[in-house]
């Protein structure tokens, strides 16, 4: 099958230039490892996100009663939630030290303006899932921590009562809000950082790894 591909495809050819890619000696240092662990973290948060898809349900009745039902009867659905769970803090942990690296050694520098304006969008779109994914398991916590995550949003000047309205589908936290958050952790962040990994990754091949400080 693969000689087939290969072929029509020339994949040996297309594998052979990535694997190949020149990496500078510096890059070898732990530090800058950290957007690759970012990356890992990815995806595993795609692969145990879509297990946990497979049972649970967005809607208010059934929300709470779903993820209590995946940590108590799903074969293996606590291990599968607990990994989502801690990797998406970890995920948030190793972006804001992949982006110190980048400050502390210059890398956001001519000719990477671009590539830094990327990397802060991601940032953006990662704590976005973490404050979007806080309230899918529809408990006090994740209700309360809601409320005061939005009311910090209608805070911001001139737009932020539109947004607060537009984020919970309404005045107060509600089904509306869990909809909304639901679609937005599960279609619209997953595109969004599949199109910005997508540009980071390019520019970086573009104009390869930053040199030490």
């Amino acid at each position: 099958m693969f000689n087939w591909l290969d072929e029509r495809l020339d994949l040996r050819k297309h594998w052979r230039e990535l694997a190949e890619h020149p990496v500078p000696p510096h890059a070898q240092n732990p530090i800058y490892c950290l957007g690759g662990i970012t990356f890992l973290c990815f995806v595993i948060m795609a692969i145990t996100g879509i297990f946990l898809a497979l049972y649970y349900q967005p809607t208010p009745e059934a929300a709470y009663r779903s993820v209590q039902f995946i940590m108590d009867e799903v074969p293996f659905g606590a291990v599968v939630r607990s990994i989502h769970h801690y990797t998406a803090n970890l995920m948030v942990i190793f972006v804001i030290l992949h982006m110190l690296r980048v400050f502390y050694t210059g890398s956001f520098k001519k000719p990477r303006e671009l590539n830094w304006v990327v990397g802060v969008c991601l940032l953006m779109v990662v704590l976005g899932f973490g404050f979007t994914g806080y309230l899918l398991p529809w408990d006090q916590t994740a209700l309360w921590a809601t409320i005061v995550g939005t009311e910090v949003m209608a805070g911001i000047p001139l737009i932020g009562k539109p947004l607060m309205i537009m984020a919970r589908g309404g005045l107060e936290v509600s089904g509306h809000t869990l909809t909304r958050f639901y679609v937005v952790h599960v279609m619209i962040l997953p595109v969004t950082i599949l199109l910005l990994m997508g540009v980071h990754f390019l520019i970086v091949r573009k104009q390869g790894i930053s040199g030490k400080l």
